[in-house]
């Protein structure tokens, strides 16, 4: 599991594949998508000079990355971590890219593509997320009634001085649920683990920025949302880990305030089969397929190779002597015909 603090990313949890080293190397927070790109085995435009992370084997991958973005506190005690690295630059960034990349290599498996921001009501499913969190709580209100339900999180969190009346705290206790419900359909769905296609797990929780907001950062309320999250973090970390045979990385980005606003439009489930073809009605190019350089050579020296091999016979028929060449020819030789 990675999690970016602040003014850090914190390696919690990572397979043996997955080679993280320890130093104080800083990297920007526009490399995150990056980052997890790298992680999962995935080509990047540009490459990534941060030592950090060590090439791994060319055919061991990680089967899922879940990334979980925290706003609104600089850093959660989470001790049970590989390494640390200073973050700079936290500006907004999305896995828009690393999605786009899953679902054109894995079209045909149906990777899980599951991207969610419960505090804003943003959701973004793909493929084999449909039918496995079709029953996961996504608006405020749905979220909120599933904490009065049975098995809800209220029942097992400490709450200390949060209140289950008032708003900025069911938000933040919202959040909390989605995570327990995420771990608890993927129990349920434990094929997804097995397949060969790697899933993707974007979440974005602002529940701790509305409580600094509201009660201060002194205030018993964010200590006490503080300390809860960071265990369930470290819970969620681990059991999706353990889920995915050991085999998946878990990041968690802890930042205070983003440099710049996020901006970016929300898009329904119904678009998840526009990504590769846009089919929009301004006659829109196909998006940039990474293979493309691969199968752009190949054709390329084919071509060369075809036009060669056509001027090396043309050239060769256009010099033939027919009577030593051809054997159609070689019956006109005279002294053939004079035996």
């Amino acid at each position: 599991a990675i999690s970016v603090h602040g003014d850090s990313l914190t390696i919690l949890q990572s397979p043996e594949f997955v080679s993280f080293q320890k130093g104080d190397w800083a990297i920007s927070g526009e490399k995150i998508p990056d980052l997890v790109a790298l992680t999962m085995g995935f080509s990047v435009q540009e490459d990534l000079s941060w030592p950090g992370l060590q090439a791994g084997p060319l055919f061991q991958r990680p089967r899922a990355n879940v990334l979980v973005v925290v706003r609104g506190v600089d850093s959660l005690a989470l001790p049970q971590s590989v390494a640390s690295y200073p973050l700079e630059n936290p500006v907004p960034f999305t896995l828009d890219s690393v999605a786009e990349t899953i679902h054109s290599l894995f079209a045909e498996d149906t990777p899980v593509v599951l991207q969610l921001a419960p505090s804003e009501e943003r959701l973004y499913m793909l493929g084999k997320a449909n039918a496995v969190f079709e029953d996961l709580p996504v608006t405020l209100q749905q979220i909120r009634a599933r904490l009065s339900q049975d098995g809800s999180v209220l029942a097992s969190l400490p709450l200390n001085s949060l209140s289950r009346n008032a708003e900025a705290d069911l938000l933040f206790l919202s959040e909390v649920q989605v995570l327990h419900d995420i771990t608890a359909l993927l129990q349920r769905h434990r094929h997804l683990a097995k397949d060969h296609s790697p899933d993707l797990y974007s979440l974005e929780l602002s529940g701790l920025e509305e409580l600094s907001r509201l009660y201060g950062q002194d205030s018993p309320q964010y200590r006490d949302a503080t300390a809860i999250l960071a265990s369930v973090l470290q819970k969620f970390g681990e059991d999706v880990y353990g889920l995915y045979g050991n085999s998946a990385v878990v990041e968690v980005v802890t930042v205070k305030t983003f440099e710049a606003p996020l901006t970016r439009k929300s898009r329904s489930i119904l678009e998840s089969q526009q990504i590769s073809n846009p089919g929009s009605p301004y006659n829109l190019a196909y998006k940039y397929n990474f293979q493309y350089a691969v199968i752009f050579n190949i054709v390329l020296w084919l071509m060369i190779a075809l036009a060669l091999a056509v001027i090396v016979v043309a050239y060769n028929l256009w010099n033939m002597d027919p009577g030593y060449d051809s054997i159609i020819y070689r019956m006109t030789n005279q002294k053939i015909r004079m035996d």
